[in-house]
């Protein structure tokens, strides 16, 4: 399959050169001719296939500075601890007086952490952000093993101790399941670094309630099936060469075919925007689909394990969870403060499985639980856009304040 799909992007990346180079030639021609109809449906059409395709590195966040207070404060990004699988980021500001501290955890599901980028700049205005950044597993030698849930779990603590007691922990989407047993594991120990708070959005805690497509399509078939079919081997020519791996190019069609409809609509949308010189509406999409087809390949243990313990097992929520051998009790978390995130137009994580950590984490004071349903807004919305920042924002914002 992956030497299929290299072959495909090798002779798509050829017409995209050229795509460019004719691109580049019509911008050098005087404005008469730039006006006239076809040379603007030549460079409407030149510009849509240059930037067709998906890309395999992680975009830059881009994240250069942050307004607080009016004025603009410089933001530094640096590598707080490097890992095979992934990194943990560090984005600092100078700041006057102190600021609570965040882990906040990116999904592991297709897309490079800078999908949170609106996440982290807004957070940053309150708050000193450190984010987990997941490696594309097609450049990960064979020689650093392989990389399954236990794992994930093992970086969520190993991170969590590196920041030191007192850091939150706020986790997107896919990665609320580990969360949820990365700290009660440390609560059980009672270990330092069980984090004062703990914010899940939009995450499978029970992928039981309200099921969706992405459910209903993870449960339709065996394990087997899902290895048999989507797991493939990563190609000679990169670094990861002979890994096992689930294929970003997947898990980006998967998500397109839900709403293909929508996203032909889109790039139409572009086409002519370029076409009638609208270029501040292209530029809105394309710097959303610049981001959306930026692709990651998941190391094969870590998506079977997900699609076997999260979405098939519910093991979470049957509380038969284990990791290293271990159950995982979420009755153990006392301590830490609760929130959950859903919105309300949801159509990968439906309203109801996030907040089905509340009934698990039985043991936290009902004083210190809190669930924020976001009304209009779907997966995406909860956690980038403007409803993000007007409406949900604040309400973590207040609920790590009070309990920091």
């Amino acid at each position: 399959m992956y030497p299929a799909y290299q072959w495909q992007e090798d002779i798509a990346s050829a017409w995209q050169a050229l795509a460019r180079v004719n691109e580049a030639a019509l911008d050098t021609l005087p404005d008469f001719w730039q006006a006239l109809p076809w040379v603007r449906l030549m460079h409407a059409g030149d510009a849509m296939v240059a930037r067709s395709g998906l890309t395999h590195e992680r975009p830059a966040f881009g994240i250069d500075h942050v307004t607080i207070d009016g004025a603009e404060v410089d933001v530094d990004v640096s590598i707080a601890d490097p890992t095979p699988f992934g990194n943990l980021l560090g984005f600092s500001i100078d700041r006057q007086e102190r600021a609570p501290r965040v882990l906040l955890v990116a999904p592991l599901s297709g897309h490079f952490s800078t999908l949170l980028r609106d996440t982290v700049q807004t957070l940053l205005t309150d708050h000193d952000v450190y984010l987990t950044d997941w490696a594309n597993a097609r450049n990960v030698g064979l020689v650093e093993g392989g990389f399954g849930f236990d794992d994930y779990v093992d970086l969520l603590m190993r991170w969590l101790r590196r920041l030191g007691p007192g850091t939150h922990l706020m986790a997107v989407c896919q990665p609320c399941v580990a969360a949820v047993a990365a700290t009660a594991l440390l609560a059980a120990d009672g270990d330092p670094a069980t984090p004062p708070t703990l914010t899940l959005m939009a995450g499978p805690i029970d992928a039981r309630i309200n099921p969706t497509k992405v459910n209903e399509f993870a449960t339709g078939e065996r394990l087997s099936w899902f290895e048999n079919n989507f797991i493939t081997t990563v190609p000679g020519r990169h670094r990861g060469a002979g890994r096992r791996v689930f294929p970003g190019f997947l898990q980006v069609g998967a998500f397109m075919s839900m709403n293909l409809d929508r996203h032909v609509e889109a790039h139409r949308r572009m086409f002519f925007a370029l076409l009638e010189g609208d270029h501040e509406s292209f530029a809105s999409s394309a710097t959303f689909y610049d981001e959306y087809f930026a692709v990651l390949d998941l190391p094969a243990e870590f998506y079977l394990e997900t699609v076997d313990r999260v979405f098939q097992r519910f093991e979470l929520a049957l509380g038969t969870l284990r990791w290293r051998g271990r159950l995982v009790e979420p009755a153990a978390i006392t301590k830490t403060a609760l929130l959950t995130v859903e919105g309300e137009r949801d159509d990968i994580c439906a309203v109801g499985q996030t907040m089905a950590a509340h009934d698990l984490c039985a043991n936290i004071s009902p004083r210190r639980k809190r669930h924020h349903l976001q009304t209009g807004v779907g997966h995406y919305g909860v956690f980038s856009g403007s409803r993000w920042q007007t409406s949900i924002y604040p309400a973590i914002r207040n609920f790590v304040l009070a309990h920091d």
